[in-house]
């Protein structure tokens, strides 16, 4: 079976000893391009075990120096426990970041919003608990922000969502487009991972998908491709994951067996970068095909629902 991603052979490429300020782990980072540079904001936990984000720079995608102080840490009740699991998003000429925050109320999701990464405003919580994952497409769809999210709850179960926003603070008219399939690879949960690229047969979107086994789930990645004009609707999902955990820093870690994506940068040369955590403890990037992803979810697809 081809393989549509391919692994950097530099992987990882940051792990906890790049980070010149006391972290246990480095992982579940999003990216984005500014100014021909790639920026990183990755995840990591304190010697407390709560989380932060951090911040890193490159020139080509691959090789990263992370910046001499975190970037954003918990700053009221509501993220009191951790910042987590970021994604960005660029529209306009400002960049989006959504993060996960933890508190004694549960896991919500926070909106932040910076034009420069030096300077970054926290915006708004955008989510009752308990929600997490909120990744926002790139640009408008009619006169609606459009985002993707997953419940955190046993009632759908643990399926992705899209949501529509004229004002990226109140979400409504929310409905369920992927559901995790019974005795699948994807069987335990689905749950949005990198923001959506554009492509001309729809938005490309990578996923990730659960399968508990008795020793432990197994978190890998898959795609889907949602129609341009209508995001709701899935035109194609791929039927098996493009990546699970393999090499020894996927497999063993603070969570083993674990390949989690918070970004994807499409190339002018038709690659798409495709960045995710390995076992949240080291950051790792591989390469894929725009097209070929986009084929295999059209050619190989199964039933999102």
């Amino acid at each position: 079976m081809e393989k549509l991603i391919t692994r950097f052979p530099g992987n990882p490429i940051l792990t906890k000893k790049d980070v010149p300020y006391p972290v246990a782990t480095v992982h579940n980072a999003a990216v984005a391009k500014h100014q021909n540079e790639y920026i990183m904001i990755f995840r990591s936990h304190r010697l407390n075990g709560r989380s932060i984000l951090g911040l890193a720079r490159s020139s080509d995608g691959f090789h990263f120096e992370v910046a001499s102080k975190p970037f954003m840490i918990p700053s009221d009740e509501y993220d009191e426990y951790g910042v987590e699991d970021p994604r960005i998003t660029r529209i306009g000429e400002t960049y989006l970041i959504t993060y996960n925050a933890y508190s004694r109320y549960g896991a919500r999701v926070g909106l932040a919003r910076t034009k420069n990464f030096s300077q970054v405003e926290r915006v708004a919580y955008i989510t009752q608990p308990d929600m997490r994952n909120v990744v926002i497409f790139p640009e408008k769809i009619g006169k609606y922000y459009v985002r993707l999210d997953r419940p955190h709850t046993e009632l759908t179960p643990w399926s992705i969502w899209i949501s529509y926003s004229e004002d990226l603070i109140s979400w409504g008219q929310s409905k369920i487009v992927l559901r995790p399939q019974t005795y699948h690879w994807d069987s335990m949960k689905v749950g949005p991972g990198a923001p959506p690229v554009k492509t001309e047969k729809g938005w490309l979107s990578i996923f990730h998908g659960v399968f508990e086994t008795m020793a432990g789930a197994v978190y890998r990645l898959g795609v889907a491709l949602h129609d341009l004009n209508d995001p709701a609707k899935i035109i194609g999902v791929g039927d098996r994951w493009i990546l699970e955990p393999e090499d020894p820093w996927e497999r063993g870690g603070y969570v083993p067996n674990v390949v989690f994506c918070c970004a994807a940068i499409p190339e002018e040369d038709g690659t798409l970068k495709i960045y995710w955590g390995g076992a949240d403890t080291v950051m790792c990037v591989g390469t894929a095909s725009i097209h070929e992803l986009v084929e295999f979810c059209l050619q190989e697809s199964r039933n999102p629902l």
